[in-house]
């Protein structure tokens, strides 16, 4: 047998398997990045009326235009064109109502952002404006740390200028340097 032969079946055989593999094996770089991108998962859903219900009783209904829920590591759900949420009490009578711009719901924290043009009313009258607001589900308040104005019925204003917190009914309030207007009736002195 001739040697040069063998050798050449030997190596050359192998080395031209490798080569084919090698330049087989060409990926294209944009493909290979799409494969890696995570696609987040977007529901829309449009003329949004939802409940929120704790314990068998109903707590909250909620009202938007609009609802973009996202399906990611940590799930969010937005309301980008404006947001209504009506707050009952133990005996499902509005205690409060809440309007604002845009909102945004954390579900694995159970809390509520809401930003632009936010109103709060409660059952007494009093209400509450704020560029800013989070509503804490768990433990049932809310507040900011932007600048806050409250009236009530029959008086003039109360003005937290870094912020306030309350509970969700808005019934017991803290301003954080805070100010005040009131009108104080005529007196008695001479």
């Amino acid at each position: 047998m001739n040697p040069f032969l063998h050798i050449t079946r030997l190596y050359c055989l192998p080395a031209l398997i490798i080569c084919f593999c090698l330049l087989g094996c060409e990926n294209d770089y944009k493909a290979v990045q799409a494969l890696a991108t995570k696609k987040i998962g977007i529901d829309e859903i449009k003329n949004v009326e939802s409940y929120l219900s704790q314990g068998g009783a109903m707590r909250a209904k909620l009202t938007s235009p609009l609802m973009l829920r996202y399906q990611t590591d940590t799930p969010k759900i937005e309301f980008p064109h404006t947001l209504h949420v009506d707050m009952y009490n133990d005996s499902t009578q509005v205690e409060s109502q809440i309007f604002a711009k845009y909102g945004r719901f954390l579900e694995s924290e159970r809390k509520v952002y809401l930003r632009d043009s936010v109103v709060v009313f409660n059952i007494n009258g009093d209400t509450l404006r704020t560029e800013e607001l989070w509503w804490d589900q768990n433990k049932q308040t809310i507040y900011t740390k932007k600048e806050v104005m409250i009236r009530q019925p029959g008086s003039d204003y109360m003005h937290g200028l870094d912020g306030m917190e309350a509970d969700q009914s808005l019934n017991h309030w803290t301003l954080f340097n805070a100010s005040a207007k009131r009108t104080v009736a005529d007196s008695t002195m001479p």
